[in-house]
């Protein structure tokens, strides 16, 4: 998507600086008029770099708004990320799930995290804790801090 904007941008600056070029009656000298262009593009680019929402660079992980991380407990083992992706985009933006498997089987554990916009997942909460999903009764909270782990 950025590369394609880029793209697009540098021809829309090509036609319209062929189009001042072809305007004036004294051409100027090639080295000047590449400097000219490069720079033009370089404050467009920029400026339309600027121009973002922090909302769409989560990949960036700069986001204006508090995010909270909700423990969702009594999670039926067949469910996957996108089922539990899709019951809670029901109720806000999810911004991601990660559901918890066993590091010696690779089977879930039954558990996992969702990471939601504050208000979202305050809904979310209130919506789906105690609710059933896949014939079990979820358990959804705010999840706690992580305690850092003693390596053994």
């Amino acid at each position: 998507m950025k590369s394609n904007t880029s793209v697009l941008l540098s021809i829309a600056v090509a036609i319209l600086g062929y189009i001042v070029i072809s305007l004036l009656e004294n051409p100027l000298d090639g080295a000047l008029l590449f400097a000219i262009g490069a720079l033009c593009s370089g404050l467009i680019i920029q400026f339309m770099g600027s121009t973002k929402t922090k909302d769409t660079e989560h990949e960036d992980a700069e986001v204006d708004f508090d995010t909270i991380t909700l423990y969702v407990g009594n999670l039926p083992y067949r469910a996957n990320e996108i089922a539990i992706r899709t019951l809670f985009s029901e109720h806000g933006k999810v911004l991601s799930v990660r559901l918890m498997k066993d590091k010696h089987t690779g089977k879930r554990r039954g558990f996992g995290f969702v990471e939601m916009p504050e208000k979202d997942a305050l809904n979310a909460i209130n919506a789906l804790n105690e609710q059933e999903f896949q014939e079990r009764s979820l358990k959804v909270r705010e999840a706690n801090e992580r305690a850092p782990r003693a390596d053994a």
